[in-house]
């Protein structure tokens, strides 16, 4: 009880936060999730990214696909009770890391039940791993950001499928065999990261039940957990057809991509295993010293790494070493190697040795691999030192984290609060800058001060800019900036980076839209503010061919032909806007004056008449 209550109020200062993040994906703006129930079956026969993307094929931008619907379920139940309040949401996020935490700890005690050597120490072994774990600020990320919740669930479900699998191998009842195999069901269910399990499950048989090695009684009680993963395996793999995809040619889904000339290629093998151990190291920084945290590691916030960098050399060589130590040994069956090779094991699948996972790592993605840290650091406090030591050294760290966990949740408030405390961390991804300058171009827009708005399209300006010097073929960041050139006036800079996200689109009609809409005000621009008329009608008519159904291009190229004393083609273009907008009092007021000056007052007259009838306002505007 003590455990839960302390797991759930360090989490109590997020319930009050809104979305924030990747909840748009699996939430928000996942248009499964937020039918309710009436999404459920959409849910479990797509891809989970299919209901956030809703077109065919984008689901597969990260490598192979991914099937976790049973997070996706439970949020659609609760988009069913509570609509878009993110309350009942966060609510259930931190109950469901409480309860992980208790089932930890209980998983533990029974675990340890089996170890010979260390009777006396193992319930505070447990008490101290399951305390350090449920403080540790490395998953403020999987509990303050809603989505985590698949982290957790998976992480629940496959410590249920050991607890059930050892009081199974402990009472020969079938009953908790069955019970297992339904939770780890669950567990892949929730995210394929438990896969690791079924090799943890029988190792963990091996170290603490079965001294003499009793290899057949050990494979005999894994079975169930086999067994529901094959039954998880053969339904992923009807769901997403059997394709497990190549690794994509996009910085934003494969980090192991660098510019060569003018195109991306895949790293050297040498380049990418380097570049692998350097992030494996970072995650043992971050689980002995949490600072600084950041929810993006996307490139380029790791370097690329070679193994001539010796930092990269000596993590390399650590790993070896723990690899080596875990299994020379193996035969003690000590709490100590068993919970390397539970960290090495549960690390494996989102390390990006196993397969791709789009980014070079995640705080998320230490959550269940922490579990066999933490083991680790509260059996050598004990073995190490005096019980009372280990006690008040396991609280100083457990105190320390805490106040970190607290501090950081509250930056998970929003995405603009998230974004610009991150980008100070994290200054060298493109993703969090092109996230930053995204935030600060709309807020922009709704700003009404024009000094105040000017400043935030060249802070804008900045961050999208600092993003494609990182990721130039970046379109997200290459809208975005040309949108501030657009606001600042700088037509050409605005014109060239559609142009370039015109190329980026693939398929994406807006980006050309965007483009006759900057042509089109550049035009404008170039022919009232400067008078250069050539230009305007260079820009003006580029724009009527990217979009030859806006009836404002019609018309200033009616104005640029009038100014050129074209009357006849300054008519026909004025025609053309009245065409489009028939109803537009402002077009009929500019083809009378046309018509007024090629020398026909009669149809001039009439279609000012018109005009004035549908707003008997426009002789003021048109006089201003």
């Amino acid at each position: 009880m003590l455990l839960f209550a302390f797991s759930f109020l360090l989490y109590a200062n997020t319930l009050m936060h809104g979305f924030v993040q990747d909840d748009a994906i699996v939430i928000t703006d996942n248009m499964f999730t937020s039918k309710g129930v009436e999404g459920i079956p959409g849910i479990l026969s797509k891809d989970t990214f299919f209901g956030f993307f809703k077109v065919e094929g984008k689901e597969n931008l990260v490598s192979g696909g991914r099937y976790r619907p049973l997070t996706l379920v439970l949020f659609a139940l609760l988009y069913q009770v509570v609509g878009g309040n993110p309350f009942l949401f966060h609510l259930v996020t931190v109950l469901l890391f409480s309860v992980t935490c208790v089932v930890l700890y209980r998983t533990l005690l029974l675990l340890l039940r089996g170890w010979t050597a260390g009777q006396a120490q193992a319930p505070m072994v447990a008490w101290i791993a399951a305390l350090l774990f449920a403080a540790h600020p490395i998953h403020t990320e999987v509990v303050a950001n809603i989505k985590g919740c698949d982290e957790i669930v998976t992480l629940l479900g496959s410590l249920g499928a050991l607890w059930f699998i050892l009081r199974a191998f402990d009472t020969e009842k079938p009953h908790y065999s069955l019970l297992a195999a339904l939770v780890f069901f669950l567990a892949c269910l929730s995210k394929e990261n438990a896969a690791t399990f079924v090799v943890v499950i029988p190792l963990a048989l091996w170290f603490f039940r079965s001294p003499s090695a009793q290899l057949p009684a050990i494979l005999r009680h894994s079975v169930p957990v086999w067994a529901a993963f094959v039954v998880f395996f053969a339904i992923r793999g009807s769901i997403l057809h059997w394709k497990f995809g190549a690794e994509p040619m996009e910085l934003m889904n494969n980090p192991f991509l660098k510019i060569e000339g003018d195109h991306w290629v895949k790293f050297a093998p040498a380049e990418r295993l380097a570049t692998i151990f350097y992030t494996l190291g970072k995650y043992i920084q971050l689980l002995f010293v949490p600072y600084p945290l950041t929810h993006d590691y996307y490139p380029r916030y790791i370097a690329t790494k070679t193994f001539a960098d010796p930092l990269t050399l000596l993590i390399l060589v650590g790993y070896g070493w723990l690899v080596w130590f875990a299994l020379s040994g193996i035969q003690r069956r000590d709490p100590v190697r068993f919970g390397i090779l539970f960290f090495l094991l549960t690390i494996s699948i989102v390390s990006n040795l196993v397969f791709p996972v789009g980014t070079n790592m995640g705080e998320r993605f230490a959550f269940m691999p922490s579990v066999g840290f933490c083991l680790v650091v509260a059996t050598l406090l004990l073995r190490l030192t005096q019980w009372r030591t280990a006690v008040g050294i396991a609280g100083v760290a457990a105190l320390l984290f805490s106040a970190s966990t607290v501090l950081r949740n509250r930056v998970w408030v929003s995405n603009e609060k998230l974004f610009f405390t991150d980008v100070n961390t994290s200054v060298n991804s493109a993703k969090i800058n092109n996230a930053c300058g995204g935030v600060t171009f709309e807020k922009a827009q709704k700003e009404t001060d024009p000094v105040k708005k000017e400043t935030m399209f060249r802070q804008a300006f900045d961050f999208a800019n600092q993003a494609l010097k990182i990721y130039p073929n970046y379109k997200d960041a290459v809208l975005t900036r040309a949108g501030c050139q657009f606001y600042l006036n700088n037509f050409d800079g605005a014109v060239a980076d559609y142009r370039l996200a015109v190329q980026l689109a693939s398929g994406d009609p807006k980006p050309q839209t965007y483009l006759a809409l900057a042509l089109r005000e550049g035009g404008k621009y170039f022919g009232e503010k400067q008078g250069n008329l050539a230009k305007a009608m260079t820009f003006l008519t580029e724009a009527w061919q990217l979009n030859n159904r806006d009836a404002e291009t019609a018309r200033l190229l009616g104005v640029a032909n009038g100014v050129q004393r074209k009357n006849e083609e300054a008519l026909q273009w004025f025609a053309k806007a009245v065409e489009l907008e028939p109803q537009n009092a402002s077009y009929l007021f500019d083809l009378g004056t046309a018509y007024y000056i090629a020398g026909d007052a009669v149809k001039g007259e009439a279609y000012r008449r018109q005009a004035v009838d549908i707003n008997p306002d426009v002789l003021k505007e048109k006089n201003k």
